[in-house]
C-alpha cells in the first residue's frame, strides 16, 4: 500500500493535466483544401475570426453528420446538402467562396473567388428553412421600410440630420449617408454596394480588394451584394455562430434596448429578468431541443419568439421559426397605434384611408385591408400561450393576456388625445402639417406628440407585455404619457406667432 500511494500522486497529476489540455483544445473535422488554404494565412493575419471559429460547431460538425441527427434535434433544415459540401466542415471557403457569381463583391484573391459579405443565402444551403422564415419577417424587410417610407425615413433624417442656426433662426441640414449608417440603419441594416476596387499592401504583399458602401453592417434588413435581405450574424455573430449567444437576451437587446424599443429594459426588471439573472448562469443553451424546465427555468426573448421547445417526454411544444411575428397577435410598436401584425413583411406597401403609407388612420382605425385579422391573431396568441403554458396555469395566462389587451387599449387611447391636439395645433396654425405639405415632426410640439406614441405608449405595452409592471408606470410608462398630454394642451394655450 504504501508503494501503491506514491504512484497514484505522481500519475493523478498528470491525468488531470491532460483532462484539461483535451478539454481547452476544440474539437476538429476535416477540411477541404479550398478552407486549407485560407487558414495557412489566416490564422496568423485573423488569430481572433480563426479561434472564434474553431470553437463553433462549424469547424468540427460536417454537414453529413448534421443530416444524421433525429429530426427534433437537428439544427440543419435543409434535407439535402450538395456532394462536394457534405464531406467537410463548414470553413472560410465554404462559405466565402459559395455562389461567387451571384455576389457582385466577389474579387480574385490567391486564386480563389471570394466574396467579403457571407448572406442568408449562402446560410441557405445548410438552413433552408430558416432563411425562407427569415424572409418573410418583417426585420428581413428593415431597410426598405425605413428607406421607402416617406413618413419613417423623414423622421429618421429629422433625427439624424445637422442643425445650424442662421438668420435668427434654426435651419435644418439632411442626414448624411454615414451618419444614418451610424444611426437607424445600423439596427435596420444597410445598402451594401461595390464601388469599384482599391488596391493595398498587406502582409503577404500587393492586393487588390472591392470598396464597399454601407460597410461593416450587421443590420437584419441589410442589402446584400446578392440581392439577399438581411444578416444571419445579426444574432448568431460571426464566426462562431453560437447558438447559445443567440438565445441569450443580450443579444436582442444590441437593437430592442429603447426607448423606441425597450424590450431589454422591460426584460432587466421583469420576474423572468430576474431569474436568469440569478440563475441563467446554471442553464444549458446549446441543446437541440430546448427542454422546458430541464435546460432554462424562465423565458429569454428566443424562448418566446423563435425556439423550438420540448417538454420531459421529447414532446415538440411549439416549433422553431425565425419569422418573429409567428407567436405575436398584436405589432406593439410602430407608427403611431398598436395594430394587428401586417400581412406583408415589406410594410411599405400599406397604406391607411387617408392614403398614408401608415398602417392606421390618425384616428386609430386599422387599414385592415393590410394586417392580419381576427383569426389569424388568435392563432398566433394560441400559440405564444402554448409557450406560457409550459410554466404557468390556464387562469394565469388568460389574466396576463386579458391585461395586455386592456393596456392596448388604454395606451391607443392616450394617444389618440394626443393626436387630437395635434390636429387642432394643425388647424389653428400652431404648427405645420401635412396639410400644409410640411413634416409632422419637426417642431416642439409635434415631437412631443412623437414622444406620446414613440416612446410612452411602446413602453407601458411592452411592461405589460413582458411582466415588467413599474417600468410601465414611472419609467417613460403612464405618468409620462399623461403628463405629455397636459404638457401639449397648454402649449395649446399659447397665441399663435
Amino acid at each position: 500500500m504504501k508503494r501503491i500511494l506514491p504512484a497514484i500522486l505522481i500519475v493523478l497529476p498528470l491525468v488531470v493535466v491532460s483532462v484539461f489540455a483535451g478539454a481547452s483544445s476544440p474539437k476538429k473535422g476535416p477540411l477541404s483544401e479550398e478552407t486549407k488554404a485560407c487558414l495557412e494565412c489566416h490564422r496568423t493575419i485573423s488569430p481572433g475570426i480563426f479561434r472564434d471559429w474553431e470553437k463553433g460547431r462549424h469547424a468540427w460538425m460536417t454537414p453529413a453528420e448534421g443530416l444524421k441527427v433525429g429530426k427534433v434535434g437537428r439544427r440543419i433544415s435543409s434535407e439535402t446538402i450538395p456532394g462536394h459540401l457534405k464531406g467537410t466542415v463548414v470553413g472560410c471557403a465554404e462559405c466565402h467562396t459559395l455562389n461567387p457569381d451571384k455576389h457582385k463583391d466577389t474579387f480574385e484573391h490567391n486564386g480563389y473567388k471570394v466574396h467579403t459579405v457571407v448572406t442568408p443565402a449562402d446560410c441557405a444551403v445548410c438552413h433552408s428553412k430558416e432563411t425562407q422564415q427569415f424572409g418573410q419577417n418583417i426585420m428581413s424587410r428593415a431597410y426598405g421600410n425605413l428607406k421607402s417610407n416617406p413618413l419613417y425615413s423623414g423622421l429618421a433624417d429629422l433625427i439624424n440630420g445637422l442643425k445650424t442656426y442662421r438668420d435668427n433662426g434654426l435651419v435644418h441640414l439632411p442626414a448624411d449617408p454615414t451618419t444614418n449608417a451610424d444611426s437607424c440603419y445600423h439596427c435596420h441594416g444597410t445598402l451594401i454596394e461595390v464601388k469599384g476596387k482599391q488596391t493595398r499592401e498587406t502582409d503577404m504583399g500587393t492586393m487588390d480588394f472591392p470598396i464597399l458602401t454601407g460597410w461593416p453592417n450587421q443590420g437584419v434588413g441589410r442589402v446584400n451584394p446578392d440581392g439577399s435581405l438581411g444578416s444571419c450574424a445579426a444574432c448568431h455573430t460571426r464566426h462562431s455562430f453560437s447558438l447559445e449567444m443567440a438565445r441569450k437576451p443580450h443579444t436582442c437587446s444590441q437593437c430592442h434596448k429603447g426607448p423606441d424599443v425597450p424590450a431589454a429594459k422591460v426584460y432587466s426588471v421583469s420576474k423572468h429578468g430576474n431569474i436568469f439573472s440569478a440563475l441563467g448562469k446554471e442553464w444549458n443553451y446549446k441543446n437541440v431541443p430546448w427542454k422546458v424546465g430541464k435546460d432554462f427555468t424562465a423565458p429569454t426573448c428566443a424562448v418566446c419568439h423563435v425556439s423550438q421547445l420540448v417538454n420531459d417526454e421529447g414532446e415538440v411544444i411549439v416549433e422553431r421559426t425565425h419569422r418573429m411575428n409567428d407567436r405575436l397577435s398584436w405589432r406593439l410598436f410602430g407608427l403611431i397605434y398598436a395594430h394587428p401584425h401586417p400581412k406583408s413583411a415589406d410594410t411599405s406597401l400599406i397604406r391607411n384611408k387617408s392614403g398614408q403609407p401608415l398602417p392606421t388612420d390618425l384616428s386609430g382605425e386599422p387599414a385592415t385591408a393590410f394586417l392580419i385579422d381576427q383569426k389569424e391573431q388568435d392563432k398566433r396568441r394560441q400559440t405564444m400561450g402554448k409557450v406560457c403554458l409550459s410554466c404557468h396555469s390556464q387562469n394565469w395566462v388568460k389574466g396576463h393576456f386579458q391585461r395586455l389587451d386592456h393596456t392596448i387599449k388604454t395606451t391607443n387611447q392616450l394617444t389618440l388625445t394626443a393626436t387630437q391636439l395635434m390636429q387642432v395645433a394643425w388647424e389653428k396654425g400652431s404648427a405645420k402639417g401635412p396639410a400644409q405639405k410640411d413634416s409632422p415632426f419637426n417642431e416642439p410640439l409635434e415631437k412631443k406628440w412623437v414622444e406620446q406614441w414613440l416612446f410612452y405608449a411602446n413602453s407601458t405595452r411592452y411592461a405589460s407585455a413582458m411582466m415588467g409592471a413599474d417600468y410601465g408606470v414611472f419609467a417613460n410608462g403612464r405618468w409620462y404619457l399623461n403628463k405629455n398630454i397636459e404638457e401639449m394642451a397648454e402649449r395649446l394655450k399659447q397665441p399663435v406667432r
